[in-house]
């Protein structure tokens, strides 16, 4: 049987180079994605940037620990504590101590993310002056980065600066440099120190002084700005890596397992025939897998090979779109060529496996079929596996909106709920094919001419075929509309939210972490015709089934203006009973009872029980938490929500909000203004990660749609050629092959839509079980285009096979056998 199946992968070339190209792709896309999320598992150890050159860093309590019954539960502070005042002073009998601070600078001209520091800290990267002079006074500034020079007057969010110096840029950051004393007015809290003095007797002194940390040496990248970057980078990473490769492996079996499974299906008359010749059904079998092993070993080899070319590229292609920190690189590993060769073997030996079986049980008499009409297209097994899918996916969609419909706005939820619904139609697919091709076809074969009855036909006799190529359009077509309307849709879900959320006619946000100071939120208050409510944002720590330790964000408002400009979605309670005592949580918690007492800690580490005041929905997971100022200590007003008093004027009251935050910096926007800004479109970063995501396989699918577009015209040749010897011309045939192809994407588009509306509807339900009301949004532009660019590749691919064999004439395709 071997050598027989090495010359039909000789005699029908062309069918076996579509399996092998949709394999090896499969298998590249594969390894490409393993390799970049094993790299993706390990940071590099990061030296210190800003403090590389500092003899000691203290720096006050960051973290708090609560221990549980399996061992301690850490967490990062909201507001990391300062270092105590007795402490500091015990360092600064040691020696020079330079107080830090690092703050958000707004300058017109100048980079999006200046950060601005006192100039006695730029000795510590080191900075070095390339030209002109320290600052001096309050209105002078160093900068780096070269985006200024001495002499430059920049406007910032704090007023006015003269450019006096300028040092070279370290890659780290964009820097502005303060005197101390400026910096000490725009960022009155320091929660470092750098002392000149023995590391030991810097120990000795804030020894006993809780969560003070002494760094020296590797350890002072803890003070640097986001010292867990790296670690929150490579999250990020991991989960988009993780999220291509499920939904690029998912694609490439699927396409794969079909490629494999059509491909023999077209070859039944030969299995016929062989039958014929005095072959058993199991040496039928053995030669189908033969030749499955054979390009399965070569395909999978190439694949892998391809892929060790790709991974570099993606990786390349991912730091300079800036979905990656600039030190990421792909590392030396193995194991994804591994899973990819034999994941590769694995799926083409099952994808021939059911097939074989099937061709192991041809009959004689097919040989005998001159037509191609498929009696029984669907199999016992495949009406199982296509009903325990479809039941799975209902099952479990049902299950999760009556227990727990916050679990379907996940993102691994909405990414790999599609792919169950996607496998459960396409199974089920030649069902529908027959009934829906003449549904579709019905008007075009009404109309003058044999070409519209003839595509009907074809279509509707041609089951397997149709559903083979239809397969990548739906697989296209519904993880496109699947995974971007469903971010669309959650996005929308979250804006309507938070615009319900409020009653404020303005919101008027700091421009950096340090927030308002007291005199700016006083101007505020002083605006005539505006009621303010001024919050700031903190967090709280809740021990839930005690072991997990669980963060929630918080704002600290005061309950009476909060009352005036929030509608908050209270489940039970009032606004107006939270106090210094109390706390609004939602229905996530464990606890979440009105008049019920919670232990918490706050956001600077404080533990305290607290009386829960009322209870909100449970929404998108946005409603956080809400407590008075007392208990978000530390935490600076960033947020001022104002409500017009009666008969006051908007134009009026907006340009006294601007006045008020002239000096210290800050937006004073609309409600609708500050929900667009607060919850955007999709931007530049999700964007380009969704193209990762859904732009690699549905290339591939393109691919494999030209490529079973090919197999199955070339399949067709007698066909072709006895409508030429009926009369038909060379165009009419063309056009026939065309409007068939038009027809079967046709078919898959609908398929793929379909299964694209059943999740979105799931996610929406979702939504309203969770109070949030709002629009389905199905992304048609996005479909448009997936279907429009399948309908093309089907066209030129099935055209391209037909024209080169109509150039051979009619009477001599039409005699040779298959």
């Amino acid at each position: 049987m071997l050598s027989v199946a090495l010359r039909t992968l000789r005699t029908r070339w062309v069918t076996f180079v579509g399996s092998f190209l949709a394999l090896c792709l499969g298998v590249a896309l594969i390894a490409v994605m393993g390799l970049a999320l094993a790299s993706s598992l390990d940071a590099p150890d990061r030296r210190p940037e800003r403090f590389a050159a500092a003899p000691v860093v203290v720096k006050g309590q960051d973290t708090f620990e609560v221990p549980t019954s399996r061992g301690d539960r850490r967490q990062e502070l909201a507001r990391p504590r300062v270092v105590p005042a007795d402490a500091v002073a015990k360092l600064r009998g040691l020696g020079t101590v330079v107080e830090d601070r690092s703050f958000a600078v707004r300058a017109e001209g100048g980079p999006a993310d200046l950060v601005g520091h006192p100039w006695s800290t730029a000795a510590f990267a080191p900075y070095a002056l390339d030209a002109g002079r320290p600052p001096e006074a309050s209105d002078e500034v160093v900068v780096s980065g070269g985006w200024a020079r001495p002499g430059t007057r920049v406007r910032t969010g704090r007023g006015t600066v003269r450019v006096v110096g300028t040092v070279a840029g370290l890659g780290f950051e964009n820097a502005v440099f303060y005197t101390d004393a400026r910096a000490a007015e725009l960022s009155p809290r320091s929660p470092q120190f750098v002392v000149d003095a023995d590391a030991a007797a810097v120990r000795e002194a804030v020894r006993g002084s809780e969560g003070v940390q002494v760094l020296t040496g590797d350890a002072r990248r803890y003070a640097d700005a986001d010292p867990g970057r790296d670690g929150e980078a490579l999250t990020a990473l991991n989960a988009m890596f993780g999220t291509a490769g499920g939904v690029t492996g998912f694609v490439s079996v699927f396409v794969v397992a079909s490629t494999f499974a059509f491909a023999v299906a077209q070859r039944r008359r030969e299995f016929g025939l062989l039958r014929t010749a005095g072959a058993t059904p199991g040496q039928i079998r053995r030669m189908v897998v033969s030749e499955a092993l054979v390009v399965g070993v070569l395909a999978s080899a190439a694949g892998c090979v391809l892929g060790s070319y790709g991974a570099p590229r993606l990786v390349e292609w991912a730091v300079d779109e800036s979905l990656a920190p600039r030190w990421f690189t792909l590392g030396d590993y193995t194991w994804p060529y591994h899973m990819a060769f034999w994941t590769g073997l694995f799926v083409a030996l099952c994808g021939v496996l059911a097939a074989s079986w099937r061709a192991g049980r041809t009959g004689p008499a097919e040989a005998l079929r001159e037509a191609s009409v498929d009696t029984r297209p669907m199999t016992y097994g495949r009406w199982l596996s296509g009903a325990a899918l479809l039941i799975t996916t209902v099952v479990t969609l049902v299950l999760a909106l009556l227990t727990d419909p916050g679990d379907l706005l996940q993102r691994k939820t909405y990414v790999s709920r599609p792919m169950l619904l996607i496998t459960a139609v396409a199974l089920l697919a030649p069902v529908v094919v027959r009934p829906l091709v003449r549904l579709i076809a019905w008007l075009p074969a009404r109309l003058p001419g044999a070409v519209g009855m003839l595509v009907r036909e074809n279509a509707a006799a041609g089951v397997r075929r149709t559903a083979a190529v239809a397969a990548p359009v739906l697989v296209t077509v519904a993880l496109a509309g699947s995974l971007l309307g469903a971010t669309a849709t959650l996005g929308a879900a979250k804006a309507t939210e938070a615009r319900e959320r409020t009653a404020a006619d303005f919101v008027v946000t700091a421009a950096g972490d340090t927030g308002f100071d007291e005199a700016t939120v006083r101007r505020l208050r002083a605006v005539s015709g505006a009621e303010v409510s001024a919050s700031s944002s903190s967090a709280v720590y809740a021990l839930e089934d005690g072991v997990a330790l669980i963060r929630s964000e918080a704002r600290g408002v005061e309950p009476g203006p909060l009352a005036a400009t929030a509608r908050l979605p209270l489940a039970a309670g009032r606004v107006s009973d939270l106090d210094d005592g109390s706390i609004i949580v939602n229905e996530e918690w464990e606890k979440h009872t009105v008049g019920e007492r919670v232990d918490v800690w706050l956001g600077d580490g404080t533990r305290k029980s607290l009386r829960i005041a009322a209870v909100m929905t449970v929404g998108t997971g946005d409603n956080g938490v809400y407590v008075t100022p007392v208990n978000a200590p530390a935490a600076p007003v960033d947020r001022v929500d104002v409500r017009l008093a009666g008969g006051a004027d908007a134009d009026t009251v907006a340009a006294g909000l601007r006045q008020a935050v002239r000096a210290s910096g800050g937006d004073v926007l609309t409600r609708n203004a500050w929900v667009h800004a607060a919850y955007p479109e999709t931007d530049r970063t999700t964007r380009t990660g969704f193209f990762l995501v859904l732009g690699i396989a549905l290339v591939y699918t393109g691919i494999s749609l030209a490529n079973t577009m090919v197999m199955a015209t070339s399949d067709r040749g007698r066909e072709l050629a006895a409508l030429r010897l009926a009369g038909a011309t060379d165009l009419q045939v063309l056009r026939l092959v065309g409007a068939e192809a038009l027809l079967v994407v046709t078919v898959g588009g609908l398929l793929g839509a379909l299964v694209a509306v059943v999740n979105l509807l799931g996610m929406w339900t979702a939504l309203g079980l969770l109070s949030v009301w709002t629009s389905v949004e199905i992304p048609w532009a996005a479909l448009s285009a997936a279907v429009g660019a399948s309908a093309a590749l089907a066209v030129v691919s099935a055209l391209t096979p037909a024209a080169l064999f109509l150039r051979r004439g009619a009477v001599g395709p039409a005699g040779t056998p298959e």
